[in-house]
């Protein structure tokens, strides 16, 4: 493929923010999303009058309930704006798509600092229902038609994506050998960093036989394997790399993105749905940086469900496809330790989704931001005593996938 200009080297972020994260709190998505977004502008060195462009994922929708709720408009208007660009919406390479469209508008001169954000409260929208009462389809009824590729997967009881992503992990079980003892150490090594992350939704200490011994969900996802619902917003600054020198403290440069779709645009119709389009997002990074895998000390990667964290280990090359299950067996090659280690990377740092807190893909870029800042606090991790200088960001699963190559310098 024919290597292109890298324009994406033109932004940098420059800061990050977070609200109150937690489950069931109840309080006013707006309000979760105000204190994220001045908390990265803070965190930045900017003002409000320095915004001049605006960016999210998916936009204000009330379905499923707290997905969302909060759009353009209303952060536009609460904080009083004047913006030179902005987007929103839905169809995008992943949650993190988002990001990518600010990059590119800063890159291009459409703007200077574009604040990009995600909210969800998704565990207040359940309440004490369950999450079936959140999920697409909902689990249904006489009176829900379904549309689109829906219309084919709720007849066979297959109305939520722990369904497809469990038929996924056991195309690669079958395929490759990998078992249930080796998918179980996302989720431990997640609960291990999560134990020392003060924002963390699950920080109590998880063995092995706990994850073996819990209900299952999807065969052969079991409810560790699956994200846990939190209410919380998340931000970050994209700024102009030229406009970002005399800020608060120094940027984090963008490398490489990777938004690639080369398959067909199915959640079930892939081509080979081991590796989902995290496989061409993966690829696209990669052709447009010199770096290589074993040059990264950090990678913060989607686990909506552990299997998709998995398959970004494998596509993003840190080992073979098919030998995801190996790689992570026993922990080392991904704890926090592991930073630096030659065929290691410190992964999900925070805890991740399953651990952490679903933000829904934004929260594996505001950590891979901190670690490389070398502000993550107590689960900090070092390379030669200071702080990593290569990162990656991941989100996605099925069709959707985005990808970030993060440095210092």
């Amino acid at each position: 493929m024919r290597r292109r200009e890298v324009g994406e080297r033109r932004a940098v972020i420059s800061g990050v923010g977070q609200s109150q994260v937690g489950r069931r709190i109840y309080r006013d998505p707006l309000g979760l999303t105000l204190d994220a977004c001045l908390a990265a502008v803070e965190h930045a060195g900017l003002q409000l009058s320095d915004i001049d462009g605006l960016a999210t994922y998916p936009g204000n929708m009330n379905v499923p309930p707290g997905f969302s709720g909060v759009g353009i408009a209303e952060v536009h208007d609460a904080l009083r704006l004047e913006l030179d660009w902005f987007a929103g919406g839905l169809e995008l390479p992943g949650q993190l798509g988002s990001v990518a469209n600010a990059v590119a508008a800063v890159a291009t001169g459409l703007c200077d600092h574009a604040l990009c954000f995600r909210t969800v409260w998704e565990a207040s929208a359940q309440g004490d229902a369950g999450r079936a009462s959140v999920t697409m389809g909902g689990g249904g009824g006489g009176g829900y038609r379904a549309s689109s590729f829906m219309q084919w997967t709720l007849p066979f009881g297959a109305p939520s994506a722990a369904n497809w992503i469990g038929m996924m992990a056991n195309l690669h079980f079958h395929r490759f050998g990998t078992t249930r003892e080796q998918l179980a150490w996302i989720a431990l090594n997640s609960r291990r960093n999560a134990e020392i992350n003060p924002t963390a939704i699950y920080r109590t200490p998880m063995s092995l036989q706990d994850y073996l011994d819990v209900r299952m969900i999807s065969d052969p996802l079991c409810l560790y394997d699956c994200d846990v619902p939190a209410d919380g917003s998340t931000a970050v600054v994209v700024s102009r790399a030229d406009a970002a020198a005399d800020l608060r403290r120094p940027p984090v440069r963008i490398e490489a993105v990777g938004t690639a779709l080369r398959g067909r645009p199915s959640w079930d119709q892939f081509d080979d749905l081991t590796t989902m389009a995290l496989r061409d997002a993966a690829a696209m990074m990669w052709e447009r940086t010199d770096l290589r895998p074993e040059q990264v000390h950090v990678a913060e990667l989607y686990d909506g469900f552990s299997f998709i964290t998995l398959a970004w280990l494998e596509a993003l090359g840190f080992c073979a496809q098919g030998e995801g299950g190996p790689f992570v067996e026993g922990g080392e090659r991904i704890a926090r330790e592991a930073a630096g280690v030659p065929g290691s990377v410190a992964l999900n740092t925070h805890g991740g989704q399953l651990s952490a807190g679903r933000l829904h893909g934004y929260g594996f870029l505001h950590e891979a931001c901190l670690q490389l800042w070398g502000e993550a606090g107590e689960r900090q991790v070092r390379v030669d005593g200071g702080a990593p200088s290569v990162g990656i960001a991941a989100a996605g699963g099925g069709p959707l996938a985005a990808a970030f190559l993060l440095r210092t310098d």
